[in-house]
This record gives C-alpha cells, sequence and structure tokens, in this order.
C-alpha cells in the first residue's frame, strides 16, 4: 500500500505539472517553491522530530490503547504549544522580511502545512501500520488537487491558487485524520502524563529535522535570495523529478520502521539484519536503474514535464540524480537500522556534517553556477551523510554489502543501457515517444535480465506475485 501511495505521488504530479509550468511560468514557479520551502522551515520548528519520533514511541505501545492514548495525547500537547509559538514568529517575520511580505497571500496559505501538519498526526497511523487508510485518503485528496488544478489555474498570475491547490494535495488528508482519531485512542483526557519523557529524544529528532532540512532546503532558499525565482523555478523542476524518484526508493523505509522497533526491542537480531539486506537490495534494485535512466534522458524528461522554457534544468537534473541512490542507502542505515537500535545521535552526527558541507558549497557555487551550483552542494552533502553512517555501522552493514548482487544488477542495466540508448540517439521521436519507448525497453530488458540470472529478491518477489496470481485464478 504504501507503495501505491508513493507511485500516486509520482504520478499526479507527471498529470499536472507539465500544464502549471507552461502556464505560470518559471518564474511563478519560483515563487511557488521559495515559498513552500520557507514555511517548510517553520513546520520544521512546529513538528520539532514528532514525525519520525512518534513513529517509533507509538509502535511500542500500540497493543495498549490506555498507553497509546496517553502516549499520543502527550506528544500532541507538545506539537500544539510548538505550533502556536511558530505561527506568532511567523506573523512577525511575515511583515519584517520584505522578501516574504512581497508576497504575503502566497505564504499566508502556504503557512496553513503548518497547522494541517499538527492536526494529522499522520505519525499515529504509520505506527498503527494504517497503510489502506493512508494510501485511500491521499489518493482522495490528489485527485481532488488535479481537477482544481484544471479548473482554477488558467494565466501566470494564478500563482497563489496553485500554491493553495499544493498545500490541499500534500496535507488535506489531516483533518480526517483527526477526525478518525477516537477509533485509536481515547479523545478523553487519560491523565498520568509524563510529557518530559518524551523530551530528550524529540529533541535529538528535532535536531536531526534541522540537519536534514538545512542540507534539503537550503539550496532553494539560498538560491532564491542570491540568485532569483526563475533560477529557484529552474532548480525546482530538476528538485521535483529527483523528489518523486527518491519517494519510491524510499518508500519501504516508512514502512519497515515500526516492524524493525519492534525486532529490536525484542532482541531478535537475525530477522533484524535479515530485514536489512532485503531493505538494502531493494534500495540498490530500484535506485540504480532509475539513477541511470534519468540520467541519460534528463533532456526529454525535463521538455515532457515543464517544456521547452526548462531546458536549463537539464544539467541541474543530471547532476543530483545520483542522490537517490545516496538517499536510498542513507535511508536503510539511519531510519531502519541506527533510530530502532536508539543510536538516533549518529543519524544526527551525519546530517550536522551534510548541512555543514551543504552551506559552504551552496555558498562557493551558487554565485557562480546558479542551480547548477545548488545541485552540486545537495550532491556532496547526500555523500558525507551516507559515509559517517557507514563508518558508524561499518562493522555490521558491510558484511552485507558485500552479499549484495553487484554483478547481476549491473548486468541488468548494461542490457537496459544497449537497448534504450540507440532510441534516444536515433530515433527521431518526440520527446515522449522517445521516453516511453526508451523507458519500456531499459526497464523490461531491466526486470527480465535480473529474472533469468536468478537475482534473489526479484525471483522471490515474481515468484510470489505469480503464487498469488494464480492462486486468485484457482479460486
Amino acid at each position: 500500500m504504501n507503495s501505491l501511495l508513493t507511485a500516486s505521488s509520482f504520478i499526479f504530479p507527471l498529470i499536472t505539472y507539465p500544464y502549471v509550468s507552461r502556464i505560470l511560468g518559471p518564474e511563478n514557479i519560483g515563487k511557488v517553491s521559495f515559498a513552500t520551502s520557507v514555511v517548510y522551515y517553520f513546520a520544521m520548528f512546529a513538528q520539532l522530530g514528532i514525525p519520525t519520533y512518534g513513529i517509533s514511541a507509538c509502535a511500542r505501545v500500540r497493543d495498549d490503547k490506555k498507553r497509546l492514548s496517553q502516549t499520543v495525547q502527550e506528544i500532541m500537547m507538545i506539537n500544539v504549544v510548538m505550533t502556536v509559538i511558530v505561527y506568532a514568529v511567523f506573523a512577525v517575520s511575515l511583515f519584517a522580511v520584505p522578501r516574504l511580505s512581497a508576497e504575503k497571500p502566497l505564504f499566508l496559505i502556504t503557512s496553513l502545512t503548518i497547522l494541517f501538519n499538527t492536526l494529522g498526526v499522520e505519525w499515529l497511523y504509520k505506527a498503527l501500520e494504517q497503510y489502506s487508510y493512508i494510501t485511500a485518503v491521499s489518493i482522495l485528496f490528489k485527485m481532488v488537487s488535479v481537477a482544481a488544478m484544471f479548473a482554477f489555474v488558467h494565466s501566470p498570475d494564478d500563482y497563489v491558487i496553485y500554491g493553495g491547490i499544493s498545500i490541499i494535495a500534500a496535507t488535506g488528508s489531516s483533518l480526517m485524520n483527526f477526525i478518525r482519531l477516537r477509533r485509536f485512542v481515547f479523545i478523553r483526557p487519560v491523565g498520568g502524563y509524563n510529557i518530559k519523557r518524551h523530551l530528550k529524544a524529540i529533541w535529538v529528532f528535532f535536531a536531526m529535522s534541522i540537519a536534514t532540512t538545512v542540507y534539503t532546503n537550503l539550496d532553494t532558499v539560498m538560491l532564491g535570495f542570491i540568485k532569483n525565482d526563475t533560477d529557484v523555478g529552474y532548480y525546482n523542476t530538476a528538485v521535483k523529478v529527483k523528489n518523486i524518484l527518491c519517494s519510491l526508493v524510499t518508500s519501504l523505509g516508512t514502512v519497515l520502521l515500526p516492524r524493525m522497533s519492534c525486532l529490536a526491542e525484542e532482541k531478535k537480531w537475525d530477522e533484524f539484519y535479515a530485514v536489512v539486506k532485503k531493505a538494502l537490495n531493494f534500495v540498490l534494485l530500484l535506485a540504480l536503474p532509475l539513477s541511470v535512466f534519468f540520467i541519460l534522458f534528463a533532456r526529454e524528461s525535463i521538455i515532457l514535464l515543464s517544456g521547452g522554457a526548462f531546458l536549463p534544468s537539464v544539467v541541474p537534473m543530471r547532476i543530483i540524480t545520483p542522490t537517490i541512490i545516496l538517499i536510498g542507502i542513507t535511508n536503510v542505515l539511519g531510519i531502519q537500522i541506527l533510530v530502532p537500535l536508539g543510536k538516533e545521535k549518529y543519524v544526527l552526527y551525519s546530517e550536522i556534517a551534510g548541512a555543514a558541507i551543504n552551506l559552504a558549497a551552496n555558498a562557493l557555487l551558487i554565485p557562480r553556477l546558479s542551480a547548477s551550483g545548488a545541485a552540486i552542494g545537495t550532491l556532496a552533502a547526500e555523500a558525507v551523510v551516507l559515509a559517517v553512517q557507514f563508518y558508524v555501522l561499518r562493522e555490521t552493514v558491510a558484511p552485507v554489502f558485500r552479499r549484495l548482487s553487484y554483478f547481476k544488477i549491473f548486468l541488468g542495466l548494461a542490457a537496459g543501457c544497449a537497448a534504450a540508448v540507440p532510441i534516444k540517439m536515433f530515433s527521431g521521436l518526440g520527446s515522449f515517444l522517445s521516453l516511453a519507448v526508451s523507458a519500456a525497453l531499459f526497464f523490461g530488458l531491466y526486470g527480465g535480465v535480473l529474472y533469468l540470472v536468478k537475482e534473489p529478491l526479484v525471483k522471490e518477489l515474481s515468484d510470489r506475485t505469480v503464487g498469488r496470481i494464480l492462486k486468485k485464478l484457482k479460486r
């Protein structure tokens, strides 16, 4: 279900973004991207480290409704207090900072993210592994947003409406989540609160969130202040493709966190590291072909997604695409291993190192290279994060990495490239047909080769899927 949810995040932007980017143009797309990135910082302070900590904390007590209710209410109290404080600071900033006050309506609308994130308590639903519900509601609001996008965005002046619809697509399910809470926890006060027990862990996760946000959003914010909205628009298009692909690769991480926390709590280490091996294998099987394909077909992807006006996005996209691999691996090492083991501080250290590198690289390269400089800074930051986390876990994960099927994966990649590259170079097809035919050949041959050479995870998933289909047909 989480894979379906992730796929929806991939499909719906492909439906709307080609239309919206052509209507609004690079400058107005840049305005919305800049506002979203700035508001994200305020939302981060309001949320502290709760989105990740809440999953782990609730997963440990999910079989005891009273303890679960107490935990949820304690965490929500912290969240609400921080939300009120953050909105006060945001209101002052909106009038005091000229760059923000110039676009008050846009910033006010995008700031609804802060409120909806607090009400949504999505961390509880993830802890309870309610992925069918999360997926269904998310897809519903995405469908509504698609219809609204075509109905209300018709001119460059509609960029504020676009910003509002984007917020609905991303966080519209929060109200339904809040109303549905009574199914899983007591709404009435349960008493016996001990808020202090959460604070230490929340602050660690908050520090992790700060570090992560710095090196994932600072590039857009610095680009907006140092350059202009047009450069932000070019960069945002490249980042949008990268984020969609990253969400596919990291979809496993959110699903596994509650399960990994339980295995660590019960000290079932053989099962724990068996899941780690499968997760790393999954990441490499998916991230490597996605990175290779979209580096090769960056130009066609940008033209299809946003049109010829966004061709300056091609180089930043090629630079930033390898971060899909790095982020996929660090998602496993950090979120699926270090967090369940109670070693969040090492995730924090790695992200502080990445943030420092990102800040330095952005300051040095953005004035000279604009969007490409921001992309290089992000790539360097993700490489540093991976290096630090791997060093911390070197004794336990190095043997796991050595047992992965690298030769089989590269054999599949070679077959896919051999079929797809000639289509790009000699077919003379348009961007859409070239991309569609090349993708079918590339990923079809890649998967086919992996199955023929009996790559363990591919064969297991294929046999299991075929078995289920045959069982249903027999019924």
